[in-house]
């Protein structure tokens, strides 16, 4: 390594810390006017050369930071919202909740801008500016709330129609909204992008979850496929696949697996729909949702040296960032939750001691056993069901 300047090798780039810098400065300065000349912190010389290091560690800082922007693995900010174009994506900006709708209503009945809001009416759910119900006399639409935020809607509860519409006979939401999402951080895009690589991939299912992952919206995707003769412990048939989606529009899934699986693929799933291509075949494409499991967590810390209340909404962001980020299909490993618990064994992790963890599935007993997460479900969980408690 340079011995103050910023190195590239095979392992990338690396730099000299400022206390090295600080070191050979002072080696070189005594080396021109003597080795008794005293550099403490509270001397004129040892000061200036402090300055001119601590310029030097700066400059090398900004250089590792402009090497590593090239790479979307290392980039961080603007840098990497500018290398993942290369695949075709960019970064989400803050989005509004949305909700697949069930519309029933009369064949070739045409709805225009419609909306949709729950039975008391307090949130409205914007429609596509044209639903037209076919031939089945029903149709799955993906609404979006008129509010931009993380607004929340159980399962069954959108069910007044809001603009009455003839031939719109009534409409329903199966599975529960999902909430809308701050700006994309680093880590999620670097997934996402990592994803869309696998759009042009030499596999075509791999083709297809990249495509899916990459529509504006989803947040979580898991892909599945059976090419055995019968159907998988799943239960999902033989010769399929099956697509778990989480956010995104769902006609724009539809047209999406339509358009990537070969001729043959069954598609499995909760969801249905009708789907004409490019010479008018009829296909049925069908997907799902997951079934979301909201997670309860409790605990109790006690407190040690260095100890501040500040430190309880940082526990429950960690907590908050770990279970959400667990893929769809992807159990909750009791004891993996200690590490953000303890703030990933960070400084602050050591001002407190916890002494019980429990977690829980929605109204379940808490217990200290792993929650089994099946292949269409996913965890999640939100700072209201973080309870910590502090003893003295």
């Amino acid at each position: 390594m340079s011995l103050t300047a910023p190195t590239i090798d095979a392992n990338g780039i690396s730099a000299p810390s400022y206390a090295e810098i600080l070191d050979y400065l002072q080696s070189q300065f005594k080396a021109i006017y003597g080795q008794d000349l005293y550099l403490g912190n509270d001397s004129q010389d040892g000061q200036f050369l402090a300055i001119i290091a601590s310029a030097i560690n700066d400059s090398n800082a900004a250089a590792v930071a402009v090497y590593n922007s090239f790479s979307p693995a290392t980039g961080q900010g603007n840098g990497l919202s500018s290398n993942v174009k290369i695949n075709g994506i960019s970064r989400l900006v803050a989005s509004a909740s949305t909700v697949d709708l069930r519309i029933v209503g009369q064949v070739g009945a045409v709805i225009t801008n419609g909306i949709a809001s729950d039975a008391n009416g307090q949130s409205d759910w914007l429609l596509p500016a044209s639903v037209i119900i076919p031939l089945a006399g029903e149709i799955t639409v993906t609404a979006t709330s008129s509010q931009v935020g993380a607004i929340t809607a159980q399962s069954n509860t959108i069910t007044k129609i809001k603009t009455p519409t003839f031939g719109w006979q009534s409409v329903n939401n199966p599975t529960d909204a999902v909430p809308g999402n701050p700006v994309e951080t680093d880590a999620e895009l670097r997934a996402r992008q990592a994803l869309s690589v696998a759009v042009p991939s030499q596999t075509i299912f791999e083709g297809i979850v990249g495509s899916v992952a990459n529509i504006i919206g989803v947040t979580r995707i898991k892909g599945y496929e059976n090419d055995t003769d019968a159907a998988d412990t799943n239960g999902i048939p033989a010769h399929s696949i099956a697509i778990i989606a989480e956010g995104g529009d769902a006609q724009t899934i539809f047209e999406t697996i339509a358009e990537k699986k070969t001729p043959g693929t069954g598609t499995f799933g909760t969801l249905s729909q009708t789907v004409i291509d490019a010479v008018n075949s009829v296909h049925i494409v069908k997907f799902s949702r997951p079934t979301i499991l909201d997670i309860k967590v409790a605990m109790t810390v006690a407190p040690l040296s260095g100890y501040s209340a500040s430190v309880l909404p940082k526990i429950k962001a960690a907590i908050n960032e770990f279970i959400n980020a667990l893929e769809i299909g992807e159990s909750l490993l009791y004891s993996k939750l200690y590490v953000p618990a303890n703030l990933n064994n960070s400084v602050l992790g050591e001002t407190y001691n916890i002494t019980a963890l429990t977690i829980a599935v929605g109204a379940g007993a808490p217990g200290t056993s792993n929650i089994a997460v099946a292949y269409n479900q996913a965890a999640q969980i939100v700072d209201a069901d973080i309870v910590i408690t502090v003893t003295t």
